[in-house]
């Protein structure tokens, strides 16, 4: 199988601020590539790269076997982009904003209007399609967004999160969509802070922090370097959170973690949480909560890097203002 993407050392840098640090990454034709990490991690810059909107400051990318900086309009012709917040036309109607991208890739006006149509049915939006945008719902729209990105038949569609904002009804839509496109061979580079969406989607993923690909593999290898799943305890009185930690942690042989009264440790063998119920009552620990659960990409972040994924989001701020800033002057 061929790599329908694939990036070797990029790093880029806005003024002094350095949103890539050599990530690299190979996306094998017909399947997706999952790309996780919090906002401001430098998802979104990768995808500016790969989809030629920005340039590298160095190392080098290919989409389609072709160089996204010396032959960007050949990698323009294979690729859809659907960013972060829908980039429809909202006074214009869903079969008009379909119709209009056609007619900018130049299409015939009757084959766009074909394509519109077939986009709108297959996205469950023909009852909508002489409604203008502005008065779709958010699922709607992200769904109207995916089809315009498709009205051109790309090979390689990158989708930059989203299902950001969604409700989960119109998430597992989307989730489904994408599930289509590749059975019909498109190639899809997915960035999400959720592993669940990952879990769903993705055949290979690569965790991004800080500009850094810090893990690559499945979602299954990912859990399983914390544990695979977390056993959560949450006491009824407060003050005996650091003897509940103290407990589950030396069952567990890892190193727990307490956050607003509930205590979290990775495990790897499920019969440990009867035996946590156990020493818990010995101790005279009395339990309001206890779960066991999958573990999350907060927890692999946590494992891998020492912090939450939410401890770093107020750095997406100034990473996206500079890539705006960049974007617009291309």
């Amino acid at each position: 199988m061929t790599n329908a993407i694939q990036a070797d050392g990029l790093v880029k840098r806005f003024g002094e601020t350095e949103a890539l640090a050599g990530v690299s990454l190979t996306a094998q034709a017909g399947t997706v590539l999952g790309v996780l990490g919090p906002n401001g991690a430098g998802k979104t810059t990768v995808t500016r790269i790969l989809a030629t909107l920005i340039e590298p400051t160095e190392g080098t990318a290919q989409v389609g076997g072709h160089d996204v900086v010396k032959e960007a309009h050949k990698v323009r012709q294979l690729i859809g982009l659907t960013g972060q917040y829908a980039g429809v036309d909202e006074m214009l109607t869903g079969t008009e904003n379909l119709i209009l991208i056609g007619r900018l890739l130049g299409m015939p006006r009757r084959e766009s209007r074909a394509r519109a149509a077939e986009l709108l049915e297959r996205f469950q939006l023909t009852d909508a399609s002489e409604r203008a945008a502005k008065t779709y719902s958010g699922g709607m729209r992200r769904r109207l967004d995916l089809a315009a990105s498709l009205v051109g038949r790309p090979q390689i569609l990158f989708l930059d999160e989203p299902t950001t904002g969604l409700d989960p009804r119109s998430r597992n839509g989307l989730w489904d969509i994408v599930r289509g496109l590749t059975k019909d061979g498109v190639t899809v580079l997915l960035t999400t802070q959720y592993l669940e969406e990952a879990d769903q989607l993705a055949d290979d993923i690569i965790v991004i922090d800080r500009g850094q690909v810090i893990a690559h593999g499945t979602s299954d290898m990912l859990k399983a370097q914390v544990g695979g799943q977390v056993l959560e305890v949450r006491p009824i009185d407060a003050a005996d959170a650091d003897a509940a930690a103290r407990i589950v942690g030396e069952l567990a042989g890892a190193e727990p973690e307490l956050r607003d009264g509930m205590v979290s440790v990775p495990i790897t063998d499920p019969g440990l949480m009867p035996a946590a119920v156990r020493r818990l009552d010995d101790a005279g620990v009395a339990v309001g909560e206890l779960s066991l659960r999958k573990s999350s990409l907060d927890e692999v972040f946590f494992a891998l890097t020492g912090h939450h994924t939410d401890d770093i989001d107020a750095e997406a701020g100034e990473l996206a203002e500079s890539a705006d800033k960049e974007g617009a002057s291309a």
